[in-house]
C-alpha cells in the first residue's frame, strides 16, 4: 500500500512511528511526507516526543527528504496540496485538521491519490466509517473520515451492548486529556471554558462523539448523549458509560459477554489489572474495558469503563482503514 501524509503534526508522526517500528505495516511505502513546517522542525519534533519518548534511530533532514535510519523519505513543504504530484499513491493521510470542505479535501485525488482519509470529523467526507462499528459502510468512497478518537472507542462499544442487552439509552464522559486546541495560559476561545489553561484544571466541554455516533450508528440515533471533561494529562483518554438495557442481566453475565466479544474484536481490548492511564500508552486497540471497573445497577442498567490512548490507537484505525481503502 502507497500512502502519503499531509500535515506532520501529532497523528502524522505517529503514523509514521507505527509504519517504522510495527511489524503488521511492512506492506507500507510512505512516498511523500507534505507540511508547512522546516524540514529541521519537522525532523527534531519526530525525533524528540514529549509523549512517546526519543526516536531510537537516527533522524536527519535536508530540504527535500526526512532520512530516518538511512530511509530517505521525500519531503515537501507546500500549503496548497493541489501543487504536489501525488501520482501513484494509493490512500493519501490528511492529518491537517483542515479538510472541511470538499475543495480542500479533494485536492488530494486532483493531483493523482486515489483515495483520501481525514484524521478527524469532516462533512465532505463521502463516509464516515469506524472499524468495529460500520466498516460494511465503506464502499468504494474516496473521501472518507476516520471520525474522532472517543468514536473510535465509543462506537464499537455501544454496538456491542445493543447486540448483547438492546440498548436503550446511554450517556457517555469521555475524560480526556488535553489537546491543541486549549491554550496552556488563558486565552481566548470561541468556548469560554476551553479558555482556560488546560494544564492547570479540568475542563467541562464538549464531545464530537455525541453527534458521530448517530452518524456511524444511525440506528442508534438519539439514544446516546455525551459530554466531555477535558484533564491535565498528555496522553490516554478514557470513556465512562452508563447505559440502560433492554434485556435483564447479571453482572456476571453482562462481563462474560462482554469479555467474549473483546476476544473476539480486532479492535477492543480488556484488562483486569487496576490500571492507571499512563499505562495505556502505546496500547493500539480503540478501547481498552476495564473488567474491575464494570457494574450494573439493578437487572438493566450498566457502568462501563475504558480507556484509549487517544493519539496511538488512533493513529492504528488510520492505518487500518487505510488499507480497507486501498483494497477496493
Amino acid at each position: 500500500m502507497r500512502i502519503a501524509i499531509n500535515g506532520f503534526g501529532r497523528i502524522g508522526r505517529t503514523i509514521l512511528r507505527q509504519v517504522l517500528s510495527l511489524p503488521q505495516h511492512s506492506d507500507v511505502e510512505l512516498v511523500l511526507i507534505n507540511d508547512i513546517a522546516a524540514p529541521e522542525t519537522c525532523a527534531y519534533l519526530f525525533k524528540y516526543d514529549s509523549t512517546f519518548g526519543p526516536y531510537s534511530g537516527s533522524v536527519t533532514c535536508d530540504n527535500a527528504a526526512l532520512n530516518i535510519d538511512g530511509r530517505a523519505i521525500p519531503l515537501s513543504h507546500s500549503a496548497d496540496l493541489a501543487r504536489v504530484d501525488l501520482s501513484g499513491v494509493d490512500v493519501l493521510l490528511d492529518c491537517t485538521g483542515v479538510a472541511r470542505s470538499s475543495d480542500v479535501a479533494g485536492r488530494g485525488l486532483s493531483v493523482g491519490a486515489g483515495k483520501v482519509l481525514i484524521s478527524g470529523p469532516s462533512p465532505a467526507a463521502e463516509v464516515t466509517v469506524v472499524l468495529g462499528a460500520n466498516e460494511d459502510q465503506l464502499g468504494n468512497a474516496r473521501i472518507v473520515s476516520n471520525a474522532s478518537c472517543t468514536t473510535n472507542g465509543l462506537a464499537p462499544l455501544v454496538k456491542l451492548l445493543d447486540e448483547i442487552g438492546g440498548l436503550v439509552s446511554g450517556h457517555m464522559t469521555t475524560i480526556h486529556c488535553y489537546t491543541n486546541s486549549q491554550p496552556m495560559v488563558d486565552a481566548p476561545r470561541g468556548d469560554l471554558a476551553r479558555s482556560r489553561a488546560g494544564a492547570l484544571s479540568m475542563v467541562p466541554t464538549t464531545s464530537s462523539a455525541t453527534h458521530l455516533i448517530d452518524v456511524v450508528l444511525p440506528q442508534l440515533a438519539g439514544r446516546i448523549s455525551g459530554a466531555a471533561v477535558r484533564v491535565p494529562t498528555a496522553s490516554v483518554s478514557a470513556i465512562d458509560l452508563v447505559a440502560t438495557l433492554d434485556h435483564s442481566m447479571s453482572a456476571d453475565q453482562l462481563t462474560h459477554r462482554l469479555r467474549g466479544a473483546v476476544e473476539a474484536s480486532d479492535v477492543l481490548g480488556w484488562t483486569d489489572l487496576p490500571l492507571v492511564s499512563s499505562d495505556l500508552r502505546t496500547r493500539p486497540e480503540s478501547l481498552v474495558l476495564a473488567g474491575p471497573e464494570i457494574r450494573m445497577i439493578g437487572e438493566r442498567q450498566v457502568r462501563v469503563f475504558g480507556w484509549y490512548d487517544n493519539e496511538w490507537g488512533f493513529s492504528a484505525r488510520m492505518l487500518d482503514v487505510a488499507r480497507l481503502m486501498a483494497g477496493k
